[in-house]
């Protein structure tokens, strides 16, 4: 069933505040993460005749996004974020619970992470998926998804306290 004009618009007002989060997290530039949730929307738009409408739609946009990103990185890998104690705080417009979590300091530990840990973590935690959905989207059993955020939030939260501990 092929997606409607106004099924469009209301995914794009349902998730693209998630979408934006995870781009974010996932090229580490505010600019960069604008671009990909818009060749997201493009692409899901071009793609709308193979629209699943038993799919969830998140994991649906998610999938797209997340080819996007892997077709960003084999352009260039992302960019490392700068070091140091100065970390520059990134605003998300309007009413985003998370936009004071935008800090150069989280989207450095994240960088520290292996990318499947990374990207899994994203999905569940900032794309709001579920672990189920995570695991069909990755193709990989559930378990590992389970044990993938799991092991990147102690990675996570290490670092972050090894931060908080050196300053």
């Amino acid at each position: 069933m092929a997606l409607s004009l106004a099924h469009f618009n209301q995914l794009v007002e349902d998730h693209g505040r998630t979408l934006y989060r995870v781009a974010y997290r996932m090229v580490g530039d505010p600019h960069e993460a604008e671009d990909l949730v818009q060749e997201t929307y493009r692409s899901a738009w071009k793609g709308r005749q193979h629209y699943q409408s038993g799919r969830g739609d998140r994991a649906w946009l998610m999938a797209i996004l997340r080819r996007r990103a892997i077709d960003r990185w084999r352009k260039r890998p992302p960019p490392m974020p700068a070091s140091g104690d100065d970390f520059l705080e990134v605003r998300v417009a309007g009413d985003d619970p998370l936009a004071n979590d935008y800090t150069d300091e989280m989207q450095s530990a994240l960088s520290r992470l292996p990318v499947e840990l990374r990207e899994t973590l994203l999905l569940v935690v900032v794309g709001e998926l579920t672990h189920q959905e995570v695991a069909d989207l990755l193709e990989i059993p559930l378990g590992t998804v389970l044990s993938r955020v799991s092991r990147a939030r102690t990675r996570l939260r290490e670092y972050l306290l090894a931060r908080v501990e050196s300053t």
